[in-house]
């Protein structure tokens, strides 16, 4: 009874430090959250400038170091040509809507109290002449406008933020490797394969969410500035934009950026007719956006169910606010790698993860002498068999 005893003390100490170690561990990642968060988004970029690296190193056959400034080059060339072509139109129309704004939304509360008007039921709702959407833009506003100094130091942080993602990006896309294995070396000796394969899809799965997006942000805005141009709506680079930037949050962005420019025509002659006009645009544009143009960049390396993205996206965004809402469709990413390479194929299926097993077999190629290799009829894997004859030695 007292070896008993005394067995029972010995594990629980191990198992009360390991419990204590990780509620410990979970509040500082709780706390410190949004430090990793910018830390996801510096592994974005490095994995971007990475991709556009190997495009240059394989194709045009450019040494590493120099196709690494070159794509830097690039992505600032790019960025300033972008800024320069639209950043004065972009102002100016801005500029414009936030002067006729006022006169927009006076237009809106017309119309809602001619529809509570035709149905009486709505005005204990809604009452007319109230002018709540005034009422609640001008305190927005002036909430905006009463704390300044919280507001410059908010902005002092969000630059200081941008520009340590900018360096940690640069950093890890200059030495990927060094943090790489770093990282795997903290797991054990035996699932550090295991790790360095999860690690390799989530990576290829990052790079196409990030090129899909890129290409899809510029086809959206492009597609949408023209549409909108064409029908005539007012500040249609403004829209065209938003709606390009919409794009990082899925489904939810692309409604906004539907229904936002149809209420800049509701109060224009034959309003209903343009706003129905201007919906069908958004989503038609939309719709060949994510049948075509999505399906061919992604080449189905990120194929994400719609609910769940929707679920994830509202679950992250309320746990981490705006910041989260840039990120929960990579983070999503991870997790499908991470469930489909260890909870699927390893716990699922009965791997497990004390051993080394592949997910594709090793075969054993022997040339032929009269050209050729020889390949067995089955595959042979040689990293199995050593672990099956590996219990047998050791007995």
């Amino acid at each position: 009874m007292d070896e008993g005893k005394e067995r029972a003390r010995f594990r629980f100490g191990p198992i009360l430090a390991a419990s204590v170690f990780t509620v410990l561990l979970v509040w500082l990642t709780g706390q410190v959250v949004e430090v990793f968060l910018l830390l996801f988004l510096g592994i974005l970029i490095s994995l971007y400038l990475g991709a556009l690296v190997g495009v240059l190193h394989r194709r045009a056959h450019i040494p590493e170091r120099l196709a690494f400034i070159l794509a830097l080059v690039i992505t600032l060339g790019a960025l300033a040509l972008l800024a320069w072509t639209l950043v004065p139109p972009l102002i100016q129309q801005t500029q414009e809507l936030v002067k006729v704004l006022p006169a927009y939304i006076e237009g809106w509360e017309t119309a809602i109290d001619r529809l509570v008007a035709r149905v009486p039921s709505l005005q204990s709702v809604y009452p007319p002449g109230e002018h709540k959407l005034l009422l609640a833009v001008y305190q927005q506003v002036s909430a905006q406008f009463s704390n300044v100094v919280p507001k410059v130091l908010g902005v002092a942080q969000i630059v200081v933020s941008l520009f340590s993602v900018m360096v940690m990006g640069l950093y890890l896309a200059v030495h990927p490797a060094l943090y790489r294995e770093w990282l795997i070396a903290l797991f054990p000796p035996i699932h550090r394969d295991l790790v360095r394969d999860v690690i390799s899809d989530c990576a290829d799965s990052l790079r196409a969410y990030i090129v899909g997006l890129l290409l899809s942000m510029t086809f959206l805005g492009t597609l949408s500035a023209a549409g909108l141009s064409m029908l005539q709506v007012p500040y249609a680079l403004t829209f065209g934009v938003f709606t390009g930037l919409a794009t990082i949050v899925p489904f939810f962005g692309s409604l906004l950026s539907t229904l936002l420019p149809a209420l800049f025509v509701l109060t224009a002659p034959h309003g209903g007719t343009r706003a129905l006009w201007v919906i069908g645009l958004g989503i038609f544009v939309h719709l060949v956006e994510g049948n075509f143009v999505s399906p061919y960049i992604m080449s189905r390396k990120v194929d994400l169910p719609p609910v769940l993205t929707i679920f994830f996206v509202l679950i992250v965004g309320r746990l981490l606010g705006p910041l989260g809402l840039l990120v929960a469709v990579p983070l999503l990413c991870v997790l499908m790698v991470v469930v489909r390479r260890i909870l699927l194929s390893r716990i699922y299926e009965g791997k497990g993860f004390r051993r080394t097993t592949r997910e594709r077999a090793l075969l054993l190629r022997l040339p032929a002498s009269e050209g050729g290799v020889i390949v067995p009829p089955t595959s042979l894997d040689v990293i199995t068999l050593l672990e099956r004859r590996t219990p047998v030695a050791a007995a």
